[in-house]
Formats: C-alpha cells, structure tokens, sequence
C-alpha cells in the first residue's frame, strides 16, 4: 500500500514537471524534448502527457507533433489571479506606466520566498523586455523583490537571508548580506528599488511596493526594458513615476503605509 502511495505521489510530481515545462514554451514541446528536460523515458514523458491531456490540461498537436499548454490549466491559473484582487485594479496603472515611460510594466508579488509576476503591459518597443507572467525569480535578484523586502526589518531580511540563501543569475546578481542590506538602504532612501542587471545581463528595472490595508507589502510594480534605454540618468524619473503609480495604486486598495 505504502509503495502504491509513493509511485501515486511520484507520478503527480513528474506530471506537474512536465506541465511546467509546457508552460515555458509558447511554441510547443515534443516528447522527446520535454522528457529529455524532465529527465524521464520517452515513455513515461508520453504516458503523463496523454493523462494530463485527457483531463485538459495539455493539448497535442497532431500535425505538428508538439505538444502544448491545454486550456484547463489556464482555467487553474485563471482561478489563481482572480483570488488575488489587486490585479485587475492595477492595470489601468501599469498601462500608464507603460505608456509615460515606452516600455514594459509589471506586476508582481512574493509566493513561496520567491517574486513571481502575475500582470504584466508590454512595451511597444521592437527591442523590449520581457519576463513573462507566471515567471519565479530569486528575491534578491528582482527589483520588485528588493521592493518589498525593504518593508521588512533588517532581522526578517537577514533570517530570509539566511533560510533562503540569494542564487545569482548574473555577476552583478547579490552574493552577501552586507551589500543587500547596502541596496536595501537605498531603496528605503529613494522609495524605489533598481534590478541593475541583476536578473538578466543587458536589462534593469524599476520597482516599488503597493502597500495593503493593514500595511504590509501586497505587490510592487515595476518597469523593465534594455539596459540601453534605461540609463542611470534615465532611472531617477523612471522611478518618481513608477513610485506615484504604486502609491496611487495603494490609494485605489485602501492601502497605507
């Protein structure tokens, strides 16, 4: 019984891989791929595949031969965003960043010790940034994520620190409490954080945090395009702007600091 229990447990955990994996594509997988980056056979890659696709949840297509998200896992995701309601009062404010400042405005907030943006208004830039929605990233590396942790007390942000470690991405990616609590003190001076490519090479961005009724850091919204455009010079506006549309959106919540 116990065994049965186990490959029962070890099934969902390598479909669920397998359906995250789909999501990073909007292309489409084959099997052999996917299974390959699952790191499972062929077989049993094709096997979860067919049980994810007759429950919705993945869809083949045939003449392609790739398989790709199915609609019952938007309909999950969906479900995941309408339970958190800021996200559609804060659109009309990422749409006015977006357009102030010509390039992509996002959404954000912390799930599971890591900053996962869940909105998103693209730039009309040929040339722009873009992290997709749903995308995890480790909370030092974001600029969003520094955002939010700058609410926090120096304690809670050394035991997270601590707990969670920091995972660079990039060389300018933090790698020691001290210079994160040297950028926090920045950001807690300025009102706004900066990811200065230290999520992906040749990028930065812009954050800062949308407070919720009772205080606490809800999201933080942000502005993210090449570290071309987005100069030093270039930043210091970026973020007054980026910083009135967190507190307006703060304001439409009932928000306070």
């Amino acid at each position: 019984m116990h065994v049965q229990k186990s490959e029962g447990v070890q099934s969902v955990t390598r479909a669920l891989r397998l359906l995250t994996l789909l999501s990073q594509s909007d292309e489409g997988q084959r099997v052999s791929d996917l299974a390959r980056d699952a790191g499972l056979a062929v077989s049993t890659a094709h096997r979860l595949l067919t049980t994810l696709e007759q429950s919705g949840f993945a869809q083949f297509a045939a003449d392609e031969a790739l398989w790709h998200v199915g609609r019952a896992a938007f309909s999950v995701g969906a479900a995941y965003t309408q339970r958190r309601n800021f996200i559609a009062p804060a659109l009309p404010f990422l749409r006015r960043l977006r357009d102030q400042t010509r390039e992509t405005a996002n959404l954000g907030l912390l799930d599971d010790d890591q900053l996962v943006t869940v909105s998103q208004v693209e730039s009309r830039e040929i040339m722009r940034a873009i992290s997709p929605p749903g995308g995890r990233v480790p909370v030092f590396c974001s600029g969003m994520g520094k955002a939010i942790l700058a609410t926090w007390t120096d304690d809670q942000i050394a035991a997270f620190a601590a707990r969670r470690g920091f995972h660079p991405l990039t060389p300018r990616s933090h790698r020691h409490l001290d210079t994160a609590m040297e950028d926090i003190a920045r950001v807690r001076a300025l009102g706004y954080a900066v990811d200065d490519e230290e999520h992906v090479t040749g990028l930065r961005c812009v954050a800062a945090v949308v407070q919720g009724p009772q205080g606490d850091a809800a999201c933080a919204i942000s502005v993210s395009g090449l570290a071309a455009r987005l100069t030093p010079e270039r930043i210091a506006v970026i973020g007054a702007q980026v910083k009135k549309a967190a507190d307006d959106l703060m304001t439409a919540l009932g928000g306070r600091v």
